[in-house]
């Protein structure tokens, strides 16, 4: 039994050994580019932030300095909201007697003037109406002719008084029968001017009652339309304005004639003017925000009433850290600025012989092994060092633009104001370069 315990432990003893050994061996295998890989990547990722130009490609760009400076700039507000057309700049097209869609005239996006038709409808009432009115005209000339008469018989006691303004009160029933009826036809759209027993009308048009788009039309032909169905609906996009909300902590900052820059929240890529007209004083839908109204200026060409809309409300004027809006430049999302590091840097450039296509490993083994015939040349190429900043952007006004640095420079330090898209382009190129 004593045999068998010695025997284990000395078989396990031997196992650690071989482990032990193992592992320090393969220590002293490891590729030695694997760990000259290894730091270049850690120095690589060091210097992602750094870029080098020749004094020859700097004056061939024409690169620009300045400083950061303290600027009085116009300070700005966020506000969202949407587009809105008033309530007086809306339409409802509709007919103020019934009949039956005979034709239409516009379609969905159509421009209309005020007084052009829509459709046209007809109603068997409108051929009595004018019937009606023809007869009345034809009894009101017999009418004006007896009360004449009757005036002239009376002054001559030839007949009674009751007589006369019998005939007097016909004649005026009849004259109140006329004009209602002139006015009934004027209202659905007949001309009695041109009214006779061999022009009358049996359909009518129903106009637009403001000029502007036709956003919607509601019939089609054979339907029947009362007054209280509407036909079409017109917009007037002329007085289109900005409905923005803003919360009551913020509504003190606010005032009428202040300019607001805003962009369509679906396409910000073009920006519209407006100003603040009118500023509300309750709470819109019990929320703690107020509407507040401003007007579009320019053109107002895509501007549909509904749109939301994202807003940049200028207010007061402050002193703010600031840069050239041209310094800056934005790379995924992130804004930058670039800053010289170095005044009088060099850069290195190896030339190797053209027989190392291959990969790093080979190459090292290979020049390891023909040492004696290999030599590199070193060219020096002197210039300036850019350092990239993260930077937050804030209100931009006459031509600069407010940053927060996102990484502590030296006072004082020396930035690019004109040539930051080069040097974004030549950093991200080289980046893409050493990723493969």
């Amino acid at each position: 039994m004593t045999i068998f315990k010695s025997s284990i432990v000395l078989i396990v003893t031997a196992i650690l050994l071989l482990s032990c050994k193992d592992k320090d061996q393969s220590g002293k295998d490891k590729n030695p580019a694997d760990s000259i890989s290894e730091s270049s990547h850690e120095k690589e990722i060091e210097n992602s932030s750094m870029v080098f130009l020749t004094n020859e490609q700097i004056n061939a760009i024409k690169i620009e300095y300045g400083s950061i400076e303290k600027k009085q700039l116009t300070s700005s507000m966020k506000a969202n909201g949407f587009l809105k057309v008033p309530n007086q700049n809306k339409a409802s097209a509709t007919a103020l007697m019934g009949g039956v869609v005979k034709s239409i005239s516009v379609q969905p996006g159509s421009f209309i003037r005020k007084g052009q038709t829509i459709a046209r409808i007809v109603n068997p009432s409108f051929i009595k109406m004018q019937e009606d009115l023809i007869s009345v005209d034809s009894r009101l000339e017999f009418a004006e002719l007896e009360y004449a008469r009757q005036k002239e018989m009376n002054s001559g006691n030839a007949s009674s008084q009751k007589t006369l303004q019998l005939s007097e009160s016909e004649l005026k029933t009849l004259y109140a029968q006329r004009s209602s009826l002139e006015k009934q036809l004027e209202l659905i759209g007949i001309n009695t001017d041109d009214l006779s027993d061999e022009n009358i009308q049996s359909m009518v048009s129903v106009v637009s009652p403001i000029s502007g788009s036709v956003s919607e039309v509601l019939v089609k032909i054979g339907s029947y339309v009362d007054p209280s169905n509407s036909i079409a609906e017109i917009v007037d996009n002329s007085q289109l304005h900005l409905d923005l909300f803003v919360y009551e902590k913020d509504l003190y900052k606010l005032a009428v004639g202040q300019t607001v820059h805003f962009t369509i929240t679906n396409n910000p890529g073009k920006e519209y003017d407006a100003y603040i007209f009118g500023i509300g004083n309750t709470f819109e839908n019990n929320t703690k925000a107020v509407a507040v109204h401003a007007s579009v200026n320019g053109n107002k060409t895509g501007l549909i009433d509904g749109m939301s809309i994202t807003a940049l409300v200028s207010l007061e004027n402050a002193t703010v850290t600031a840069v050239p809006t041209s310094s800056i430049v934005n790379f995924e999302g992130q804004d930058f600025i670039f800053a010289v590091v170095d005044e009088n840097a060099e850069e290195e450039h190896h030339e190797e012989d053209a027989e190392h296509d291959h990969d790093k490993s080979s190459e090292h083994r290979h020049e390891e092994s023909e040492k004696e015939g290999k030599e590199d040349s070193t060219e020096h190429k002197t210039g300036k060092m850019f350092e990239r900043i993260a930077v937050a952007k804030g209100t931009t006004d006459i031509g600069y633009s407010e940053i927060t640095l996102l990484k502590d420079i030296p006072e004082g330090s020396k930035i690019v104001t004109s040539g930051s898209f080069f040097l974004l382009g030549k950093m991200t190129n080289e980046g893409e370069g050493h990723s493969h």
